[in-house]
């Protein structure tokens, strides 16, 4: 019983900390909150649907594209609701409230598209879209779309500590996220550092939304808005724009949630999750790896 609550632990860890990443990229360049980050989760994991139901693409090429699609929406919703402001020289605390805004207004503009285009209700991948073959771990049991779930999710952090530390663009990115007009000044084109951090951000989303739409057959246009406020405190949690706080607060998170619903109630799940939120942000208000500013 323990093995297994740990391992579904996992898995939902690794789904958090995927959309909490995509997250904390933006934040970390933009220093504001993307409210329409849940709208990509959700709108990718319906167009990977609608492709393997509706236009019956392999299911490989399906999820390629719903990917590329979230990456490219991610990418829209920087020009329409982040650029403006940009270039109107806006930053700091007087981008923050007109952003904020611009973004929830598109999150729910792509609800509304949502809506319009696959109906209110529940949409669900094809039973064979991924093998059902289990495998034994002790007492309890892992199923191949558990084992994809986390491989892919140690590659894509692996991936993304090395592209920030190492490359180029992880270069850009971070000195941007410092300043980003010392780093124009350098020479660095801020705006498409901006730009790919977006699509990079959102697809992370993406990703996370239809591998979470897998994991439970269930695919509607309000899943957004029940991860976004998980979303939120676990970039609280880890210490704004941190992404190894990240990581490791989705992890937090999602074991709380299971321990909840396992040995407590699961109409104690939200609770049990935000009361710790509250706790530890009582104990270290900055986050786990968060610092105080003097």
């Amino acid at each position: 019983m323990l093995t297994q609550q740990l391992l579904n632990a996992l898995v939902l860890g690794c789904l958090y900390s995927l959309y909490a990443l995509g997250l904390t990229l933006v934040f970390g360049v933009l220093e504001i909150l993307n409210l329409a980050h849940a709208s990509v989760y959700m709108s990718s994991a319906m167009l990977a649907v609608w492709m393997i139901t509706g236009l019956k693409l392999p299911v490989a090429a399906a999820l390629m594209l719903a990917v590329l699609a979230g990456g490219l929406i991610g990418v829209v919703i920087d020009r329409i609701a982040f650029a403006p402001f940009r270039r109107r020289g806006l930053s700091g605390q007087a981008m923050h409230m007109p952003s904020m805004i611009s973004s929830l207004a598109l999150a729910l503009l792509l609800e509304g598209a949502n809506r319009g285009l696959f109906g209110i209700q529940v949409q669900r991948f094809p039973a064979d879209t991924f093998p059902d073959t289990v495998f034994p771990v002790g007492d309890a049991q892992i199923s191949l779309l558990q084992l994809t779930v986390i491989a892919i999710t140690i590659t894509l952090i692996a991936s993304s500590w090395w592209m920030l530390q190492r490359t180029r663009l992880g270069r850009a990115i971070r000195a941007v996220a410092e300043n980003s007009r010392a780093a124009a000044r350098m020479g660095i084109a801020v705006e498409a550092v901006v730009v790919k951090t977006f699509f990079l951000a959102s697809a992370l989303g993406a990703i996370s939304g239809i591998f979470m739409g897998l994991s439970f057959n269930s695919v509607h246009v309000l899943m957004g808005s029940t991860v976004e406020l998980k979303g939120f405190a676990v970039i609280i949690l880890a210490g704004m724009g941190s992404l190894p706080g990240a990581v490791v607060a989705s992890f937090i998170l999602a074991i709380s949630e299971v321990w909840a619903v396992a040995y407590v109630s699961s109409h104690f799940r939200d609770m049990i999750a935000f009361g710790l939120l509250i706790v530890v942000l009582l104990l270290r208000p900055q986050g786990l790896f968060g610092r105080l500013e003097n």
